[in-house]
This record gives C-alpha cells, sequence and structure tokens, in this order.
C-alpha cells in the first residue's frame, strides 16, 4: 500500500515520456529533461523513497510529524529545499514573463503548501512516514523565488544587450 504514490508517478512519467516521443515534440530533449525533473522531485516528496543529502535511503513505516515551529536558516534540509524547488522557478518564470516577482513569490508559497499539504494526507494514508514542515514550505516559496529572479534577470540582460546592438546598428 506504501508503494501507491511511486506506482502512480511512475504510471504517469512513464505514459507522458511515451506521449513526448510518439508526437515528436520540437524540444524534446528538453521536456523529457522537465519531465525527468519532475518525476524525481515528485519520487523524492510524495513516496517513503529520501535522500540525506548524502545518499538515498527507504522511509519506515509511519505516518511523519508536523512542525510548525523552529524556523532555521542553519538547517541543512532548508538548503536542499531551496535547492530543490530553484528549477520550478525557473520555468514558472520563463513560461510566464509578465509575472512580477511577487506573484513568483505567492505561487511558491501556494506550491509549498500544497507539497506539504499532499504529504500530511499521503503520510497518514499511505505511512510514507513524511513530515509536514512550515520550514519546507518557506524554503520552496525562496527556491521559486530565486529561481524567478535568475530568469528576471536573464530577461533584463538579454532585453538590455538587444537594445544596445539595435542602438549600433541603427546609428
Amino acid at each position: 500500500m506504501r508503494w501507491k504514490p511511486l506506482l502512480f508517478i511512475l504510471l504517469i512519467a512513464g505514459l507522458s515520456g511515451l506521449l513526448i516521443l510518439i508526437v515528436g515534440h520540437r524540444h524534446r530533449w528538453l521536456a523529457l529533461l522537465k519531465l525527468a525533473y519532475f518525476t524525481g522531485l515528485a519520487t523524492i516528496l510524495f513516496t517513503p523513497i529520501s535522500f540525506s543529502g548524502t545518499s538515498l535511503y527507504m522511509m519506515p513505516i509511519g505516518i511523519g510529524r508536523v512542525n510548525l515551529t523552529n524556523f532555521s536558516f542553519s538547517n541543512l534540509g532548508f538548503w536542499e529545499n531551496v535547492i530543490l524547488t530553484l528549477p520550478l522557478g525557473l520555468l514558472l518564470k520563463r513560461m510566464w514573463p509578465r509575472l512580477s516577482l511577487f506573484g513568483v513569490g505567492f505561487v511558491g508559497l501556494m506550491i509549498g503548501s500544497s507539497i506539504e499539504i499532499t504529504q500530511y494526507f499521503l503520510a497518514h494514508h499511505y505511512l510514507i512516514n513524511r513530515s509536514s514542515d512550515i520550514n519546507d514550505i518557506l524554503a520552496n516559496a525562496l527556491g521559486i523565488l530565486i529561481g524567478g529572479l535568475v530568469i528576471a534577470g536573464y530577461l533584463r540582460l538579454t532585453a538590455w544587450h538587444r537594445q544596445r546592438v539595435n542602438r549600433r546598428l541603427a546609428s
């Protein structure tokens, strides 16, 4: 029963991968890379498989816990969550470049909250022993915001460069 979320993730990933290969997407390699990222993210977040920073391990059967206090920037897990969700911010701001950074941060909070609520539900229903943590919500939002800032900076830099080139060509 605890492996049902993993089987569901692998089924959806497999069908999505086949769809990408069959349809002949223009940027097939990028679509497959995104699929691999989301599959790995879902596996780490919603199954008993966990990552300790140096190795993968199996979580024991249990319902986890809920942490609403003890906020700490010095915790390695906090920074792992930031790095884990940074690509989401890159993708989010790249897909919707007009989305403000405030909007990116808000979406980051919503995504982080959704992840933790889903982990709480799965931990109690499938005994995957995942903990729901307010620190993880904040770390996920920060990772998404940093990713959005990187893409916003990139978009501004490329726009500035294009204007500079156009001015040179015009004169």
